[in-house]
């Protein structure tokens, strides 16, 4: 997720070259790990993976996570083409992890109803999968559900960042204690919350210059949630190579957080979070299929800029970029409330009611 693009408007658009160099560089400090799925970049997530990753090193310098995308079943026998086309683009003979993708309520009931984790244990014992496992985003009760029907999961991904620790909706803590429970290893994504615990508020960073001068707010997130025990991956949608530089100079000899650290962390937590108007990670799973297609994560981000800062200066600059998206896609009041990009956020955003905001903001 989250590659670098050659047109800023196209989420298709890879940037093959600049996704190369930051593989080579990856790859040069010892890392091996990829995560990839059916739907990013508008599926061509997995052919850059092929064409940066699979065809330009051999085999067993690599490993490569892909997901079966639940909402797109409506048969076994998709399950059957879809994970032969992942196979195909991603230019790979077998799949190292293998995840039924977002488990909800809602895609639980479809993968139940399907035999999706009969399925991806066939695959596994054909030798197509290495590992199998889902990735959640909904309520503890429904993970403790799957964990005690289905114990033939090996690893579970979970959301973790000290933003959504302790949060209401995402219950990222209480998730995570299942599956400690469940004896489940753990592959953590978002944990810099799609950048925003990258670029935090001033006091929050003089806070962290305090205690490590030389070290990124994204370190702190990053470190944060591989300091957890149970822990084994910590995923980042890594957009340009100074961000991979700066991701591999502190994970190459990881240091857990100190408790000084975690103090800090804390306290970064609660002032942040009084500054984000609508806790979007720009994942955009909400805008496919959009029959508006509305910039929702994008017109999210314009907005808690302006509710972050509201200078006029920042108005006129916001306003000016909302216009210029506005030309190639729908604006926030155009939407028709049909409720499809609430049924995919993995946040519980109340998008519909968000974008009413946006517009009253900005049109």
């Amino acid at each position: 997720m989250r590659l670098p693009l050659t047109d800023g408007n196209n989420s298709a658009a890879i940037d093959l070259q600049q996704t190369q160099a930051m593989v080579d560089l990856f790859m040069e400090r010892g890392f091996t790990y990829f995560d990839t799925a059916y739907p990013y970049h508008n599926g061509h997530s997995e052919t850059a993976f092929r064409e940066t990753v699979a065809r330009r090193y051999p085999r067993d310098r690599f490993t490569v996570t892909d997901k079966m995308p639940c909402w797109l079943i409506h048969s076994e026998a998709d399950m059957e083409r879809i994970f032969n086309e992942q196979l195909q683009r991603c230019g790979v003979e077998y799949i190292d992890y293998y995840w039924l993708h977002a488990l909800n309520k809602s895609y639980y009931a479809t993968m139940q109803r399907f035999n999706g984790f009969g399925f991806i244990a066939r695959k596994k014992a054909e030798g197509k999968i290495r590992h199998i496992g889902f990735s959640f985003h909904d309520e503890p009760a429904l993970l403790e559900q799957i964990l005690t029907e289905h114990p033939e999961a090996e690893l579970v991904q979970l959301q973790i960042n000290y933003l959504d620790w302790n949060d209401a909706g995402i219950q990222a803590r209480k998730c995570y204690e299942i599956c400690r429970r469940h004896g489940k290893d753990i592959i953590v994504m978002e944990p810099v919350k799609g950048g925003s615990l990258a670029k935090v508020p001033a006091s929050v960073e003089s806070l962290f210059r305090n205690i490590l001068p030389d070290a990124s707010p994204a370190s702190w997130a990053v470190r944060y949630a591989a300091s957890l025990p149970g822990v084994i991956m910590v995923l980042s949608g890594m957009s340009n190579l100074e961000q991979v530089d700066d991701n591999t100079s502190y994970m190459q000899d990881f240091i857990p957080l100190s408790h000084r650290e975690k103090v800090a962390v804390g306290s970064a937590a609660s002032i942040i979070k009084e500054s984000i108007a609508i806790p979007c990670t720009a994942c955009h799973y909400c805008t496919d299929g959009c029959p508006m297609n509305i910039a929702i994560p994008e017109y999210f981000a314009i907005y808690n800029t302006l509710h972050r800062f509201g200078r006029e200066e920042q108005w006129i600059s916001a306003s000016t970029y909302y216009e210029d998206l506005g030309k190639t896609h729908g604006h926030a009041g155009d939407c028709i409330q049909c409720g499809q990009c609430q049924e995919h956020c993995p946040q519980h955003i109340s998008i519909i009611e968000n974008l009413q905001k946006v517009a009253q903001s900005l049109e």
